[in-house]
């Protein structure tokens, strides 16, 4: 089960990648900002040993689906598939220098969106911004800023 320091960790990183998320920035760079949620998320899977950590991906997913108003379960499984990939690396990740790293968060991201565009057409048909699929490039850009900014709030 997943210890008191680390359940902290990440009440305090799912507070602040929604706080993140929500902030209003012009429609193009709302389009290509990164899945917050995801990139907090990942730093916490890489530095927890915890059991559950798909139950929580649900969860998180779930709650992020209820706040931006979207179709109920879209953000939960792109974040469950991504979460398996990310543990599937997780070693490799851990000791990985920053470049490797930001190739790790490109391909998570890339199945993020790949999930999330697969749901969201099926359910509302074709009718998405195409400066989206640059998403997971802007997410592995900033990963390097993120991952230093939860290591400062880590500690």
């Amino acid at each position: 089960m997943i210890n008191q320091s680390q359940f902290v960790l990440l009440i305090k990183i799912t507070i602040l990648a929604f706080i993140v998320g929500a902030i209003n920035l012009p429609h193009l760079i709302e389009l290509i900002s990164p899945f917050w949620l995801l990139l907090f998320f990942v730093y916490w899977l890489i530095y927890s040993n915890s059991e559950g950590i798909y139950r929580f991906a649900f969860i998180l997913g779930i709650l992020l689906d209820v706040f931006q108003g979207g179709i109920l379960g879209q953000n939960a499984l792109a974040l469950v598939i991504s979460s398996a990939f990310i543990l599937s690396v997780k070693k490799s990740f851990f000791v990985s220098n920053l470049t490797t790293q930001q190739v790790y968060i490109f391909i998570t991201s890339l199945i993020y969106l790949a999930l999330f565009l697969m749901t969201h057409i099926a359910v509302q048909g074709i009718q998405i911004q195409w400066l989206v699929v640059l998403t997971p490039f802007t997410g592995a850009i900033l990963w390097p800023a993120v991952r230093f900014l939860l290591a400062k709030l880590k500690q």
